[in-house]
């Protein structure tokens, strides 16, 4: 086989395959949104990006520029923003809670400026006050 069409096959490949190999979708998750001067914890179903994303371990990174060193995350590539009003809230407290929707979501950098990128979840999975679930 000629090596020109031996490496093009090898490279069509090798990017089929990392795009089939990374798992990175919308998936459900409940954010509880609670303010003190509010009545209740209000548990909003949203959906938001998790996956996993093709990486790599370079064993030469002290001869690669460090652009070619860069992680993928599974982060947003289409979001929306909702708002919800949070129930039993007094008059001068902002009532008001805006979350992110992820209706699209893709490989690549993650971006602090609409992102966290933390490696791990925090454990703020509950309320303390009464709550109302809202969903999507």
């Amino acid at each position: 086989m000629n090596p020109a069409i031996f490496l093009s096959f090898t490279l069509i490949f090798a990017l089929t395959l990392r795009h089939s190999m990374s798992f990175c979708v919308p998936v459900e998750y409940v954010i509880h949104v609670e303010k003190r001067e509010c009545a209740y914890c209000l548990a909003i179903n949203t959906t938001i990006c998790e996956g996993f994303c093709m990486t790599r371990d370079s064993n030469v990174k002290k001869l690669l520029p460090r652009s070619a060193l860069t992680q993928e995350v599974c982060t947003y590539e289409d979001v929306v923003y909702r708002s919800m009003l949070i129930p039993g809230c007094q008059h001068h407290a902002a009532s008001y809670y805006s979350y992110p929707v992820a209706m699209s979501c893709k490989c690549g950098k993650c971006d602090t400026d609409y992102s966290d990128c933390v490696q791990e979840a925090s454990s703020t999975g509950y309320c303390t006050a009464p709550q109302k679930l809202y969903n999507l």
